[in-house]
């Protein structure tokens, strides 16, 4: 019964793609937002933990400066799956359910094999990109840098080729992680799927939206430019909405009334 079932799963198409406009950001923000002000707490602590994860990232990379671009920037890369609970806890509100603190806990405690598999595998290109930066900028940078403060400075005033490099493999990555991302993981979240198959609706989303998901990414790029900004902090409130947002992207943008949901989680997760 379960191989047939997985066949089964195997074998279902590509979801249907609605088509959406740039008008349609605003509106994301604002259901993100309506989101982060009914969830609460929940949604608050998240943000919290968010933010002091990338406090230590960022205090780590400051001893040995050549981790600084690749660990910001790799970040980035793990964020759509860190906002798992968000996205259940935006499942939960949009079925008439209260948001609650175990929402994170019982996402990865209940998810699925593909979810778990995609969310490791984010780990590793992340690890790889802060890696291949760390090469980058340690071994091939002729000026002499001792500290961040250095490296910050190296970045504005000169022209370099490595700093290009970068910049160009930086967009190149984030644009891929972008594209497979965007609806895949709440996807996963939310419906009896492959990883392959969210994978491909992601993309295809992507190609058939392309103006507006580029103005999405680009309002993801400066929200968490500003976060970055404000030393972290504005990441305490807006990366949950950004994660209650991206939920609502999802819903709005790929027909899954054709895909039946995720089976329904144990107490007392389903409470």
């Amino acid at each position: 019964m379960t191989e047939e079932l997985n066949r089964e799963k195997q074998k279902r198409p590509t979801p249907p793609i609605r088509e959406v406009t740039p008008g349609s950001i605003l509106r994301w923000w604002r259901l993100g937002w309506n989101d982060f002000r009914q969830a609460g707490w929940p949604s608050l602590m998240h943000g919290l933990i968010v933010t002091v994860m990338s406090l230590v990232i960022v205090q780590i990379a400051l001893l040995f400066w050549p981790l600084l671009p690749g660990a910001v920037s790799g970040f980035l890369v793990v964020g759509p799956v860190l906002a798992t609970g968000l996205y259940a806890s935006s499942q939960r509100m949009e079925q008439g359910k209260r948001a609650r603190k175990r929402d994170v806990y019982c996402a990865w405690r209940h998810a699925t094999r593909c979810l778990r598999l995609f969310g490791l595998l984010l780990v590793l290109v992340a690890t790889l990109w802060v890696l291949l930066s760390v090469v980058l900028f340690h071994f091939f940078v002729d000026a002499e840098i001792g500290s961040a403060t250095d490296f910050l400075r190296y970045v504005f005033e000169q022209d370099d080729a490595v700093f290009m490099l970068w910049t160009v493999l930086a967009g190149l990555v984030a644009a891929v992680t972008f594209a497979v991302t965007v609806v895949s993981v709440p996807l996963l979240v939310d419906r009896d799927v492959t990883t392959p198959l969210a994978l491909s609706t992601s993309v295809q989303a992507v190609a058939e939206n392309p103006v507006t998901m580029a103005l999405w990414a680009l309002s993801i790029l400066l929200v968490t430019g500003f976060c970055i900004a404000t030393f972290m902090i504005g990441f305490i409130v807006l990366y949950p909405v950004m994660g209650h947002a991206s939920w609502h992207v999802y819903r709005e943008v790929v027909d899954v009334s054709g895909i039946p949901p995720r089976n329904p989680v144990p107490e007392p997760c389903s409470a």
